[in-house]
């Protein structure tokens, strides 16, 4: 397996967006934003799609509308109260329907840009449409899967480098407010950066199948680890041990996709948490 270039390009890029999903993820339960990267995930599909309408790249689409739209709803989040009952400032309004309607649009501007596209690209939009919505991490080149683990590892370190003050905003967002944390601009900043982990994810388990990539793990993590920074190692741990478990079925069944697979280790290491817990 380890000689065919493919599956190293994929194993490079699909570990270190894994992390990025098991670490960002397990702020995103923690914060009751598990519908934020579902809405993220739907942006990405007119994203690329819209750049590819364009003849852009499809990457500068994919982060230009993943990044935007996450910066945009940590700016305009009411704050609500989240699922979990603590109030998360500078999270995600908690009106469902609102935020579904919202990208619910965007998924008609993604058919729209699809029809755009199959009319300007001679029948190409239907592989360009698949690759976006399920992933083709097979397909990656030496150089796009260097860039996508740069890209994830820099969203990991960039995570890490605000977990203790998003922790402490995310768990008590009034005393932090009272201590100066500034809890409006970590929301935001840290919605927009999961609009970075979004965009690099879809190249790996596309738009459908990226939120069990991203809240799996994480969610497994809360259920069996003592500590916080204990569940973010975990939740990364789970994440990319799903990536590199899935890689491996994909190769050895090739009729199975690598996608399927991955979302498949990830969702099963939640349910076995939840036998055990």
């Amino acid at each position: 397996m380890f000689s065919q270039e493919f599956m190293r390009n994929a194993l490079l890029a699909g570990t270190f967006i894994a992390l990025a999903c098991g670490v960002s993820g397990w702020f995103v339960v923690l914060r009751g934003q598990v519908f934020a990267g579902d809405a993220l995930s739907h942006v990405a599909f007119p994203g690329a799609l819209a750049a590819a309408a364009a003849g852009i790249n499809e990457r500068v689409g994919l982060f230009a509308a993943t990044v935007t739209v996450g910066a945009g709803i940590g700016a305009f989040g009411r704050g609500g109260i989240s699922r979990g009952g603590a109030r998360a400032s500078g999270a995600i309004p908690t009106d469902d329907a609102a935020i579904g309607t919202v990208f619910t649009f965007i998924l008609g501007l993604g058919v729209f840009f699809l029809t755009l596209f199959a009319t300007s690209s001679g029948g190409g939009a239907g592989i360009q449409a698949a690759h976006t919505l399920f992933g083709s991490i097979f397909g990656l080149g030496a150089g796009e899967a260097r860039l996508a683990a740069a890209i994830a590892l820099g969203a990991v370190l960039l995570t890490v480098a605000i977990a203790r003050p998003l922790l402490f905003a995310s768990v008590a967002p009034e005393v932090a407010g009272a201590r100066r944390v500034p809890t409006r601009l970590l929301g935001v900043g840290f919605v927009a950066l999961l609009g970075v982990v979004a965009a690099e994810a879809t190249q790996a388990v596309g738009a459908l199948l990226l939120l069990g990539l991203l809240a799996a793990p994480a969610a497994a993590a809360h259920r069996i680890a003592n500590s916080p920074f204990a569940g973010i190692g975990l939740a990364g741990l789970l994440a990319v041990g799903a990536m590199w478990g899935g890689l491996a079925l994909a190769y050895a069944v090739p009729s199975l996709p690598p996608s399927t697979a991955i979302v498949a280790l990830a969702v099963a290491a939640y349910y076995v948490t939840t036998i055990v817990t």
